[in-house]
């Protein structure tokens, strides 16, 4: 056990807090005048982790805090000799840490696939009435037939089940792939954005037993990776301050590789970090 004396561990507490809320306070004021951000507030409406659990610390497990007793009022935190610490895995969870570590286990043992080019986007609006347009507020950078054209001259290959499932029933039988949830342990892998989006769920989901600096770390590198889904999209955003990522073209194609790579790399350390701590506190269990 490491203990934190009271000035460290609040000090910890106030960096993880303000560290999110360059985006929780953003989207809670939005709600508040009702207004939508089409890229930032997927983060918390797709995603079911309210903006007041992200800002919620923890140490995560083997760690004790001094003066911690706040701690108590928590699920999952109990006293030890000399403060406050996480208690063992409840037995109720541990199912979904064993699920989350099959996936991504499986994930991590793929090599990047990186030519899907964010088609799912344009495949999400393809044939689409106007009025059914998913984010009805952007107008289509090549308008409907453009944005069509451009489905059926490039192939789709979409293998990630929470993408494919918005598809347009035009679009779905372009797939070259047909995701399920059934499936998505056998086909997940490292190069998709959403996959890498979704270690943010991993991380919340394993709340309080992971430190908060790792959930946040995971929202971070989810933010980035989403503001590129919707720059390589069909809608314009150019009125929010985002230039276009034209997967229309050869050069858009290379650039969206190019960071759909990076990104890979990035979310490589943090899929090695959570699998670590699914490991761990199924080992305390059994």
């Amino acid at each position: 056990m490491r203990v934190l004396t009271e000035d460290e561990w609040r000090a910890r507490e106030r960096e993880h807090i303000a560290r999110v809320r360059r985006w929780t306070v953003p989207y809670q004021e939005r709600r508040s005048r009702g207004e939508k951000h089409p890229v930032h507030d997927f983060l918390f409406q797709y995603y079911p982790h309210r903006p007041a659990h992200l800002e919620r610390w923890s140490p995560g497990p083997g760690v004790v805090l001094a003066g911690g007793r706040e701690f108590l009022e928590r699920p999952g935190f109990r006293e030890t000799g000399g403060g406050v610490t996480l208690g063992e895995l409840p037995v109720k969870r541990v199912a979904t840490v064993r699920a989350l570590l099959v996936l991504l286990e499986a994930t991590a043992s793929r090599a990047p696939r990186l030519s899907c080019f964010g088609l799912h986007e344009w495949a999400m609006v393809y044939r689409q009435p106007p009025g059914q347009v998913r984010h009805s507020q952007l107008p289509l950078r090549l308008g409907p037939a453009g944005t069509d054209t451009v489905v059926e001259s490039l192939e789709l290959r979409c293998g990630h089940y929470d993408a494919f499932r918005f598809f347009t029933p035009p679009a779905r039988p372009r797939n070259a792939l047909q995701p399920s949830r059934e499936r998505q342990v056998e086909l997940e892998q490292p190069g998709c954005l959403h996959a890498n989006m979704d270690l943010y769920r991993a991380a919340f989901k394993l709340d309080p037993f992971v430190p908060s600096e790792l959930v946040a770390d995971c929202f971070e590198l989810a933010v980035e990776i989403r503001e590129l889904d919707m720059r390589a999209s069909p809608y314009d955003l150019s009125g929010l301050g985002y230039s276009p990522v034209r997967i229309e073209t050869a050069s858009g194609r290379a650039e969206y590789a190019r960071a759909q790579a990076g990104f890979a790399a990035r979310a490589e350390p943090l899929r090695a970090r959570l699998i670590e701590h699914c490991r761990t506190l199924l080992a305390a269990v059994q």
